[in-house]
């Protein structure tokens, strides 16, 4: 049986690690069984399909001007501006989107069946960590030491080459949970050259297809639970409401505080927090 307390707690998890390179799906899957769900109840996917929304509606808030402005509108502009030539003929625009999404949407979705199978289990999210952390300190080793030349220093900057390197990479994440999302095109972007606070931006600014399209699937896939009435309405508002806030509170705070948080603490985290599930938790 639900109770309102884990709410909070898987609100609070999900608002502070989907956007940081520390991996959300992870720290769901290893949350869930702290809580003692080793196999997570039908009420429980249909509450983390809610607060995965809530987290998209913080994301989309943080970057909404510049949604308009991929969309050719603008803050004046209204929907009937919008045609081909309202596209910005400089700097980020739809294409550099599907560059960064369809790659790792269509991997994920020819291997959907088994990424459910195999990689949502403790074990495998473990390694994932590891393996994701390693990849994160490799890519802002060779960054920092100046063995990749910058050419992006904003997310106007991204070339369409750099958005494709970006997706393609990501591809890693879409198929093993717990390797990272964010962490997986940080480090890509920061390997193809382009600055950390715009592989950031992009990061997160692409997450918002990802997530509307990955949350859309998994509410069609579970409309039944929604339609159900099973689970209590005042359990899905407050895991709503904890995960907009939080979630919108980290990525304003990662942005204004980036310089600080380097990759490689990320990665020592993702260290730790693996040997500590496994050594007291798996074992």
């Amino acid at each position: 049986m639900l109770h309102w307390f884990d709410s909070i707690i898987l609100g609070i998890v999900e608002g502070l690690t989907e956007f940081l390179p520390v991996s959300s799906t992870g720290h769901m899957i290893l949350t869930n069984k702290l809580l003692g769900y080793e196999e997570a109840p039908e009420q429980l996917k249909t509450f983390e399909i809610v607060i995965q929304f809530a987290a998209i509606l913080a994301i989309a808030l943080v970057y909404r001007d510049k949604i308009l402005q991929v969309l050719g509108l603008g803050k004046a502009q209204s929907i009937r501006g919008l045609s081909v030539d309202a596209f910005p003929k400089r700097g980020l625009n739809l294409i550099h989107v599907a560059l960064g999404i369809v790659p790792p949407l269509g991997i994920a979705y020819l291997f959907r069946d088994t990424i459910k199978e195999i990689g949502f289990h403790p074990a495998p999210v473990l390694w994932a960590l590891v393996a994701g952390g390693i990849y994160m300190w490799a890519a802002e080793a060779l960054y920092d030491a100046g063995k990749i030349k910058r050419t992006a220093e904003t997310m106007d900057d991204i070339s369409y080459k750099q958005a494709l390197l970006i997706g393609v990479l990501q591809c890693i994440s879409a198929v093993w949970p717990g390797f990272s999302r964010s962490g997986s095109t940080i480090a890509a972007g920061m390997l193809g050259g382009v600055s950390y606070r715009a592989s950031a931006d992009f990061s997160f600014f692409i997450a918002i297809p990802i997530m509307t399209a990955a949350t859309g699937y998994e509410l069609l896939s579970n409309i039944d639970n929604f339609r159900s009435g099973d689970i209590d309405l005042g359990f899905l508002l407050t895991g709503f409401i904890v995960s907009f806030l939080v979630a919108w509170i980290v990525v304003v705070a990662f942005l204004r505080a980036l310089q600080k948080f380097k990759l490689k603490y990320f990665a020592w985290y993702r260290f730790v927090l693996a040997a500590l599930f496994y050594f007291f938790i798996m074992r």
